[in-house]
């Protein structure tokens, strides 16, 4: 339930509607009183102050009755509430209205003979006014509501397309893959064993992006093996420059988060640190008691200012959001870099 709703913009159907709801009921005084330019000014001056009144307050009610209800699928309750409380509203006013009218009757023409039957054809036209004002706002409400769902789902489907576009640059990054060709080719003469052991996790990081790259959720458990092989392949790139721990409870190996989102945390960690031997990298990926992954690296920034395009946290907070995950939670002290990410339980 929403704690509020927007304000509604109604400013000229108002400067419009009251004088035009006014219309009948000076009409009706006037076909049964006489055409008197007395009682005229006399019904069209309280017709709008009423009209006015009734107006403000049935928009009071129609602002609080879409707080409770305001989505599309909650059509059905909206209508009905907001017109039960139109009738509530307008009924008990109608005496009122009846009553200060035949007072302030300058001719003398409305009789109390008169109120019961003046007092029904009031009631019956004042609930088909607000009917029918009542059908104007929700059709405005609800035509706004589908303008918003429209564009909502335009901006959705360009976040998914987005989403695969960068799932995809992942996939066939040239960079990372141009990196470990060269590696590979350096092993090749000098240790043909090792050579032997980057192809395999080599291939068994290209499998794994071929297989997980376009789902919404994967195990943990895949995640992590696939980030012990892609750790592999940067660890022989920048040998004892870098090292990584990987402490992960048994208990949330089978929980869910979405695919490549380990490799984003360390591709990030990669991009804006220095990767030194005399100042190594250490990333520490672990499994928190209150079931989440903390990813942390220590800070110590390239003195250059990284201008190539972040492969992105942005990109990856906008997954979780579009998925209805729980957000990431980010921590920059200044000298540790911490993300915390949820996982989803089966």
């Amino acid at each position: 339930m929403a704690n509020g709703a927007e304000p509604i913009n109604d400013r000229w159907l108002q400067i419009i509607g009251i004088p035009l709801a006014v219309i009948p009921f000076v009409v009706f005084y006037l076909e049964e009183y006489g055409y008197d330019w007395r009682l005229f000014a006399q019904t069209f001056s309280w017709g709008l102050v009423s009209t006015a009144i009734i107006w403000q307050l049935l928009r009071w009610w129609v602002m609080k009755v879409r707080a409770w209800y305001a989505g599309r699928e909650q059509f059905r309750q909206r209508v009905l509430t907001t017109f039960l409380g139109y009738a509530l509203f307008t009924i008990p006013f109608q005496p009122v209205e009846t009553w200060v009218v035949s007072h302030l009757d300058l001719t003398g023409l409305i009789t109390p003979a008169e109120f019961p039957r003046v007092y029904l054809i009031h009631i019956g036209m004042a609930l088909l006014f607000a009917f029918l004002v009542g059908a104007i706002y929700e059709s405005m409400y609800y035509l706004q509501k589908n303008r918003e769902a429209i564009t909502e789902a335009e901006a959705l489907k360009k976040a998914t397309l987005q989403s695969q576009y960068d799932n995809l640059k992942n996939q066939v990054n040239p960079h990372f893959l141009f990196n470990s060709l060269n590696s590979l080719s350096s092993l090749i003469t000098e240790d043909k064993k090792q050579a032997g052991a980057f192809l395999d996790e080599l291939a068994s990081v290209y499998r794994y992006l071929l297989q997980e790259g376009d789902r919404e959720l994967t195990p943990l458990r895949s995640e992590v093996e696939f980030i012990r092989s892609y750790l592999f392949l940067i660890q022989t790139r920048f040998g004892s420059a870098i090292s990584f721990t990987i402490d992960v409870n048994e208990r949330f190996l089978d929980d869910m988060l979405p695919p490549l989102t380990l490799q984003t945390l360390v591709e990030n960690a990669i991009r804006y640190n220095m990767i030194l031997p005399e100042k190594p990298l250490l990333l520490t990926i672990r499994t928190v008691d209150s079931g989440q992954l903390l990813v942390t690296n220590p800070i110590q920034l390239k003195p250059l200012r990284v201008t190539a395009i972040p492969i992105g946290l942005g990109t990856l907070t906008d997954r979780f959001r579009r998925l209805g995950l729980p957000a990431l939670e980010i921590n920059d002290d200044g000298k540790e870099f911490r993300v915390l990410v949820p996982l989803l339980r089966r």
